[in-house]
Order: C-alpha cells, then structure tokens, then sequence
C-alpha cells in the first residue's frame, strides 16, 4: 500500500486505520475457523456506542450456525450468494426491531415522552430501518476491529427470510452478512474511491 501523502491528522494510529478501512475488503470465501460467541460478544460490546437517534438502537442480530439452521436460510438466497453462505463459518440475518420505541423509557430517560412520539407505525419503521443500518455500518467495522472479514449481502428474498425467523411481525429484515477468517482468494481487486473534492464542498456564505 502507497505512502500517505499527506500528514497524518487522525487519532487513530496507521495500522488500525488499515485494519478498520484501507486493508480491509468484503470477503466471499472463508476459512474453517469458528467465530466464537465470545467474538461476537467483543464486536457488540464496542459498536453499542456508535449514536442512533433517540439511542433507540433498533439492530437485532440473528446468528445461524448450525447446519440446520442455514438450511432455512438458504432456499431464500439468491443462488449467486447461496453457496458462499452455506460454506462461511457464520451467517447473521440483521434486522431492524420496528418496536424499538418500547424501550426508550429505558434508553431514552431524559425525554421519556420520545416513546409516545413514534406511535405511528410507519413512522417508526422508517426510524427502525434507518438507524439499524447505521448500526450495521458500525457492526461491519467492529467484525473488521475483531479481525475478521464480512461479507454483506443484498440479493435475498427478505419477506421470505421475515416470514422463516420473525414471524412475530415486528422485525424489518434489513442484510444478511457472512463473517469469519477470510480464505483464499476472499476478495476482489480493490474498486476505485471518489475523492475528498467529489464528495466533500463547503458553503461559506449565506447564498
């Protein structure tokens, strides 16, 4: 990997920045080696601090790791990504709790009305959806801080995957990730990044 040309202003040091970001990639193949419940107890414990709105946390995480349990899972995969969940040594079904809302009284104290302003259901799916997927940002780079490898996926039936694991009707399912030690050949040639000025512009005045 190239020098950086410019000084280094972050906080974090070189190496964790590589291992959070720069070295990283989405993984398709995996090693045999477990995630341990231990693990994923160590990447929860550090990603619950990154902000939602409200603190209302909604990600729900569902662990399948036996066969049987994939085998559920599987008929719902789409067959581009059937095979490389059937082999990763763990699949998490994430899911946004669509009645997050009950436990801010809890989560929320400063503002223990919050719960009463996300009565309406739509409204409240539309924050769960929202901030779950903030959470799984952070959950990829905590799996990443673990020194694992994950490898997100879209292309599900993920009214299917609801109907088989949350059938109580209020769980949006959001991503399926595999995780694990990255096997051979896991990763692509890295994909070209916009830069700083594509993305970034500052407004200095009032117009």
């Amino acid at each position: 990997m190239s020098a950086p040309t410019t000084p280094d202003l972050l906080a974090l040091d070189r190496a964790a920045q590589d291992l959070l970001f720069r070295a990283a990639h989405t993984a398709s193949t995996f090693t045999d080696e477990p995630v341990t419940d231990a693990q994923i107890a160590a990447i929860h414990d550090l990603i619950r601090y990154g902000p939602t709105a409200y603190n209302g946390q909604p990600l729900r995480v569902l662990l399948l790791r036996s066969p049987a349990a994939r085998a559920r899972l599987l008929p719902y995969v789409s067959s581009s990504n059937r095979a490389k969940t059937a082999a990763a040594p763990l699949t998490a079904v994430l899911a946004a709790d669509v009645d997050f809302h009950q436990r801010l009284p809890e989560l929320y104290p400063r503002r223990p009305q919050a719960r009463d302003w996300l009565a309406d259901r739509a409204a409240r799916v539309e924050q769960a959806r929202f901030n779950a997927t903030l959470q799984i940002g952070y959950l990829i780079v905590g799996v990443r801080a673990a020194g694992l490898a994950a490898g997100p996926m879209a292309g599900f039936d993920a009214a299917g995957v609801r109907r088989e694991f949350f059938p109580d009707g209020r769980h949006e399912v959001l991503l399926l990730l595999n995780l694990g030690h990255p096997g051979p050949e896991a990763s692509h040639e890295r994909l070209p990044r916009l830069d700083t000025g594509e993305v970034i512009r500052t407004v200095d005045d009032a117009g």
